[in-house]
């Protein structure tokens, strides 16, 4: 019976990245670059940053002068929506290839037949490392509160000892480099493992797979080196007087979930369109699985951060957290972050039946990435630009710019090797997948 179900599968299946395709993705780019020039004329028209009568963080007694807190423009705010979208996407990217490794280093069978949806995300990997580049050295005096010099002099007003401290870590030098061999090393592995997936299909038996599986193994020890040393670094130093243990944990989990929804909306839009027939309600069960399973860990890192600075009560980490609650325009944020990100996975996707219906894991993986694009706005802007960050069509039509750049170059990669690895030595596994 399963050798008859086998025959049905077309294993030459490739992906047609159609004009049709094409348009609508050059369709949302166009919408992103008009509603970001609306943000952008409408900002700036403004004179200011965000909202005006927000107070400042800490200071119920501060006032809010036109040009933002402590000289805060719109540009700014540009620079930390800009640094957002770079690190969330570069998130989801290299998940994509951790998705795949962690398959190759647990021998897992089921997924062998829609590995090739994860494994093509790589591809924008080179594109995130300039982006992550340019706007580093762009943007990154503003962004990045130790990356001025008065602070290390001790005869300047702003002299200080904290950042004194951190200098040999916190430093330009180094920074690029976490940038450039961080990323460019996950490239690297992503390269030798998409090369040796792709010889598989025409030289079949295992010597491709445990090569595969070596480089994955090792792929995942880099990457949990890594993105740890990346957090540190590229997000959490913004807040550069604030720190956390758990950061590089909260970092990650956010970027996995982020992965693991887009890989399950890319699989649903892939069989929408006639392709992937193989993959069936019990592989999209699994996925769901996935979703459901690391919103409650993101949830419980989430938390433990909280809790752990909560209870000990110490004011340099504290801060933190009440420079996001006691402002208006970040308390709803941080409420729907929760909401986003836990209860409407938790609920939406607590059941059988619901991690097997598409239009439900639709409407669930589309609400986690909302969710984790706030998230990633709570951890960056409020340390960039106080309490003058806010939503509008800028942040709006920069989302959508993104989206279209990464959907056209992973519909390419799609469109550039066979859907399906026919010689996957676990394949047959895959296509009899029930649970």
């Amino acid at each position: 019976m399963a050798a008859h179900s086998e025959v049905h599968y077309n294993l030459d299946e490739r992906y047609v990245f159609s004009d049709k395709a094409k348009k609508n993705i050059f369709i949302v780019l166009i919408l992103g670059i008009v509603f970001f020039a609306i943000g952008v004329a409408t900002l700036a028209l403004g004179g200011g940053g965000g909202e005006h009568h927000a107070l400042a963080f800490g200071d119920p007694n501060a006032s809010v002068s036109a040009e933002g807190h402590h000289g805060v423009s719109w540009l700014t705010r540009l620079k930390a929506d800009l640094w957002i979208n770079n690190v969330f996407f570069l998130g989801i990217t290299v998940i994509g290839v951790f998705f795949t490794s962690i398959q190759y280093a647990a021998h897992a069978g089921w997924s062998a037949a829609l590995k090739r949806v994860p494994e093509a995300f790589g591809s924008f990997l080179p594109i995130m490392l300039v982006l992550m580049l340019a706007v580093f050295v762009w943007a990154g005096h503003d962004l990045y509160h130790w990356t001025h010099e008065s602070l290390y002099d001790p005869n300047h007003a702003d002299y200080d000892e904290v950042m004194v401290g951190k200098r040999p870590f916190l430093n330009t030098t180094f920074f690029l480099a976490t940038l450039v061999i961080f990323i460019g090393g996950w490239y690297a592995f992503w390269l030798f493992i998409r090369k040796n997936s792709l010889a598989e299909d025409i030289e079949g038996g295992t010597h491709r797979f445990w090569k595969i599986k070596t480089l994955a193994t090792l792929f995942i020890i880099f990457l949990a080196i890594t993105s740890s040393i990346g957090a540190w670094m590229w997000v959490m130093s913004i807040d550069s007087h604030w720190f956390s243990t758990m950061f590089g944990w909260y970092m990650f989990a956010s970027w996995h979930v982020s992965g693991l929804a887009t890989i399950t909306l890319t699989v649903l839009y892939l069989k929408g369109d006639g392709y992937l027939k193989m993959v069936n309600e019990n592989h999209l069960h699994d996925l769901g699985k996935f979703v459901f399973a690391f919103s409650i860990f993101w949830t419980y890192v989430w938390f433990a951060q909280f809790l752990l600075i909560y209870y000990a009560n110490i004011p340099e980490e504290t801060y933190y957290y009440i420079e996001r609650f006691t402002s208006a325009t970040y308390f709803p944020t941080f409420i729907m972050n929760v909401l986003l990100n836990f209860i409407l996975p938790f609920f939406g996707l607590m059941t059988r039946d619901a991690k097997r219906k598409e239009i439900i894991l639709k409407v669930v993986c589309f609400g986690v990435l909302i969710g984790h694009w706030i998230d990633f706005f709570l951890m960056i802007t409020p340390g960039v630009v106080k309490e003058q960050g806010g939503f509008g069509f800028m942040e709006l039509g920069l989302i959508m710019i993104y989206v279209a750049a990464f959907a056209f170059v992973i519909a390419n990669a799609l469109s550039k090797a066979p859907l399906v690895a026919k010689n996957h030595p676990m394949l047959k596994e895959s296509l009899n997948h029930h649970i």
